[in-house]
């Protein structure tokens, strides 16, 4: 709601106004994923998780097709990969949700983008099996090397394509029950991984640096023979050539190795300089292409990154373009060199990394473990990119079928769970089917899977070369290479991207047989029901998906009553924004950009009009509350701040804002303007009841009326600062940089410690922005005549060195000293002795029993007789008199020079 008064219903409240029950019993709690937000290392973790996975299985499958060169084309692709990323962050510049779907058809139409999600789907649906498989040959090489047998490739392939099948119904189970991966179990698989990853290169170069003799870089020249040729080294592991999927042996050219161009392309034949020398290096770069799969879910997670989002969202590309370059690379790489070339491919081409893990240097024991940890990783690993696939394709056909391409049918919940569980069923079947016809085939399944990966990438690239003319407007990150021509920046860097993609894509569909027959055909398919679907659709409804309205889904809860621990708001400064229509939040949009998520909670409310004597009224989510909080969705996600919406039923929405307010602890409350009041009323309206919710004693609040380009306020009891981000860390410099400067001069600090509450609080002051080349030295005196036993001998020194530790724990090394004798006599003494610079003491508090006057006369002996310079801090009475040092910490203290 732009503000509550503009209700017609409500009325205008006037001093007589008198508080009544305006509010039922139980209000409405949304809560929803699209409202939290992660960092940019967990954004980094969850998509590692699927593009990091691909290291398992791309060597194997990239050497059967191009030789020994496989790591050169790997690397290719891992650097080129750099410039895609470049693409995706500037389209999640653009959308929120960059996803190849919504960038297609924003450029180009829905015919297209219905085409490009068919060719993702496909991607999607490979990516489960493959990595399923894969999982499944680095077990059953594992057991193979444990009980030291040689496991034949038909039952490698059988019981690696059973444990696939297993993996997929479990997370089919875990996906209809709703049950979601988080990213803290994102963040220890890539711990793990990280663990690995470097155990096996430290490894792997000391294996190359005892067998110097290993230690040679393979050829750049890739081999591009068919694996029956004589001498080919392309066979598995009962020593036959290696065969594709329709029985043959396996051929790198497809299609055109039955042509005169084929045989120009074959070892012995073809020229590298020149052009078939280039069309040659496009088809071992085709074949490798694989390496970068993953990487929608680049474009998936971004609307999941915290603030600020653009730059979050680079830092995370960065780590996993790094992460991912090294560990495949590197992996592929030492697999090549330190893995014996008569059983790479044929007995390890499915599980490489496994088979270094048994080819480094050490006994046979330590290989053993080494093999079971990264069996251990890789499942871990694989079996996440499984659950990603399902989930990834569950999003994407959602996301399709709210646009009324797909028939309504599939969106139906699931009885129990409320989960889309016929869509889930339909990827999770063509999953299982893929798995049982590719028989377990880890060749097969990543041949077939460059299709979907190599097409959606086209797509993408050629959407954001479209939108650079049809939507020339300035953007926040613009890939590099443009040139300024009129209005238009002509985007070389764009059009140098794409036409890399698309020669790519058009070598694969020439030379990869099983990825163009199947994918064509998975294609076609999909488009058609995506097609035929959208038309019943609009023949039904009357509605093109043009037209189509998203809106969010979102889960409810009912709250008796509003506290901070049922909207799980637990930060020092609170605002709470009114809200109506879906098409006036510009106060939130303000409120999100000057508002700092470390600090701050925002919890936005709507009003539900109870009618009058509606005491058994139950609160629900409306197709209205949904578009209006699809809405908040899209702002939350654009800022990358969260947001705790809250549905309040009642017939007084002035009141129910303005005790809202008073019951979370709100320091600032926000509406947009009202076509119907002047703000000046809006203001009154709110003061007053707020002014009702305290008499006498008005707590802090700010009022503010916004819009875009207005900001009136009102301040009640002086009203309330929130910082904006950066501000608190700004003032804390400079607070920091003006405290170690007025102590210039000191270099050794004298400091009066009894272990009191004061004294203990006063350390952590002092400590916490003294400058550390500083030397301090902690002093006790034990008064002649103390009787109380407080500041005997023992109980001094042990007093005293609580203060050490202390002083430790805040990383700091200070010296102590106990005294005996006058305090105040005791403490100059020692100060000129020293050569102290400075000496500091409580102003207030107790330093001695019953000691509590100002300036009491150990203090003022001090004053009046000190060889150097006297620092009191002053601390509130409630602090001295505090028992507890924990609670003595609640209240900050002061320092007077």
């Amino acid at each position: 709601m732009t503000t509550p008064s503009d209700d017609p219903a409500t009325p205008n409240p006037t001093p007589a106004t008198k508080r009544r029950s305006m509010t039922p019993g139980q209000v409405v709690v949304v809560t929803s994923v699209m409202f939290t937000f992660i960092s940019f290392w967990r954004t980094a973790a969850i998509v590692l998780c699927d593009l990091a996975s691909t290291a398992y299985y791309i060597g194997g499958i990239v050497e059967s097709q191009v030789g020994k060169a496989a790591p050169w084309f790997i690397l290719a692709v891992m650097v080129f990969s750099y410039f895609v990323r470049m693409v995706y962050i500037e389209s999640c510049s653009m959308f929120v949700r960059g996803g190849v779907y919504r960038v297609v058809k924003e450029a180009m139409g829905g015919n297209l983008a219905k085409l490009s999600v068919s060719a993702l789907m496909f991607d999607y649906i490979l990516t489960g099996p493959i990595s399923g498989v894969s999982a499944g040959q680095y077990v059953i090489g594992l057991l193979g090397d444990l009980l030291g047998v040689s496991v034949s490739q038909e039952r490698m392939e059988l019981g690696s394509a059973g444990i696939a099948i297993a993996i997929t119904l479990f997370f089919w189970r875990v996906n209809t029950r709703g049950i979601h991966e988080s990213s803290d179990k994102a963040m220890k698989i890539m711990g793990a991984t990280t663990a690995m990853a470097v155990i096996m290169i430290v490894w792997c170069t000391v294996t190359l640096a005892v067998h110097p003799e290993k230690a040679h870089l393979p050829t750049m020249v890739p081999d591009l023979s068919r694996a029956d040729q004589p001498g080919s080294a392309k066979l598995d592991a009962d020593g036959k050539p290696i065969l594709d999927a329709m029985g043959g042996p396996l051929d790198p050219l497809g299609f055109l190795g039955r042509t005169h161009l084929g045989d120009m392309l074959r070892p012995g034949h073809i020229h590298w300089v020149g052009l078939i020398g280039v069309l040659g290096i496009f088809v071992a770069f085709g074949h490798s292409i694989l390496a970068m799969s993953g990487e929608e879910t680049l474009a998936q997670v971004y609307r999941e990154v915290e603030s600020p989002k653009l730059p979050n969202f680079k830092k995370a590309a960065f780590v996993v373009f790094v992460y991912s370059l090294l560990l495949t690379s590197l992996i592929s790489f030492f697999a090549v060199m330190i893995i014996p070339d008569d059983v790479r491919l044929s007995r390890y081409s499915g599980n490489l990394i496994g088979g270094l893990a048994m080819n480094v240097v050490g006994p046979h024991w330590a290989k053993l473990a080494l093999n079971m940890l990264v069996v251990g990783v890789g499942f871990l690993i694989l079996s996440g990119a499984v659950n990603t696939a399902i989930v990834g394709s569950n999003g994407v056909l959602n996301r399709v079928s709210e646009d009324g391409v797909m028939p309504d049918w599939f969106l139906k919940p699931h009885p129990m769970y409320g989960t889309t569980y016929r869509l889930l069923n339909l990827v999770v079947a063509l999953q299982l089917f893929t798995i049982i016809a590719s028989r377990g085939k880890v060749l097969t399944l990543g041949e077939a899977y460059a299709f979907g990966v190599v097409w959606s990438f086209v797509f993408k690239a050629l959407a954001m070369l479209v939108l650079r003319f049809k939507s020339p407007a300035h953007r926040e990150y613009e890939v590099p290479l443009n040139i300024r021509v009129g209005k238009y920046d002509v985007p070389l860097g764009i059009a140098l991207i794409f036409l890399v993609l698309a020669m790519s894509a058009v070598v694969n569909f020439f030379t990869k047989e099983v990825a163009t027959v199947s994918g064509v055909i998975f294609t076609t398919a999909f488009f058609i029901v995506f097609e035929l679907s959208e038309r019943a659709h609009h023949k039904r409804t009357g509605k093109s998906s043009d037209r189509h309205e998203h809106l969010e889904q979102f889960n409810q809860s009912t709250a008796e009553q509003v506290t901070p621990e049922s909207l799980g708001i637990d930060k020092p400064y609170r605002k709470l924004v009114a809200i109506r229509s879906p098409h006036n939040l510009a106060m939130l949009e303000r409120c999100l950009n000057e508002t700092d998520p470390e600090t701050t909670d925002v919890v936005v409310m709507t009003a539900q009009l109870v009618p009058p004597g509606s005491s058994d009224f139950k609160p629900a989510l409306t197709d209205e509350d949904r578009a209006l909080l699809t809405a908040v969705v899209n702002l939350a996600e654009h800022a990358g701040k969260p947001v705790r919406p809250l549905i309040m039923p009642t017939n007084e929405p002035v009141y129910a804002l303005a005790r809202t307010a008073f019951t979370i602890g709100a320091q600032e409350l926000i509406m947009g303007m009202s076509n119907k009041y002047d703000p000046s009323d809006q203001l009154d309206q709110v003061a007053l009841y707020w002014l009702h919710m305290a008499p006498g004693h008005p707590l802090p609040l700010t009022v503010r009326v916004m819009s875009k380009d207005k900001d009136i306020r009102l301040d009640i009891a002086g009203g309330s600062q929130i910082p904006r981000p950066g501000e608190r860390g700004v003032e804390s410099e400079r607070t920091l940089a003006e405290l170690r400067a007025s102590w210039r001069g000191v270099n050794k600090l004298l400091l009066a410690y009894d272990g009191s509450a004061l004294s203990a609080d006063f350390l952590d002051t002092v400590l916490s922005f003294l400058d550390p080349e500083i030397e301090v030295t902690l002093v006790d005196v034990i008064e002649r005549g103390d009787t109380s036993g407080v500041h005997a001998p023992d109980s001094a020194h042990r007093l005293v060195q609580q203060g050490v530790d202390r002083a430790a724990e805040l990383g700091r090394t200070v010296e102590f000293r106990v005294l005996s004798g006058e305090p105040g006599p005791e403490i100059v003494k020692a100060a000129a002795e020293g050569q102290f610079d400075a000496i500091f003491m409580s102003l207030r508090g107790e330093y001695r029993t019953l000691d509590t006057m100002v300036l009491a006369t150990n203090t003022r002996y001090v004053l009046q007789n000190a060889p150097c310079r006297v620092i009191l801090g002053f601390a509130p009475k409630s602090l001295a008199q505090t028992a507890n040092p924990t609670e003595a910490g609640k209240e900050p203290a002061a320092l007077k020079v």
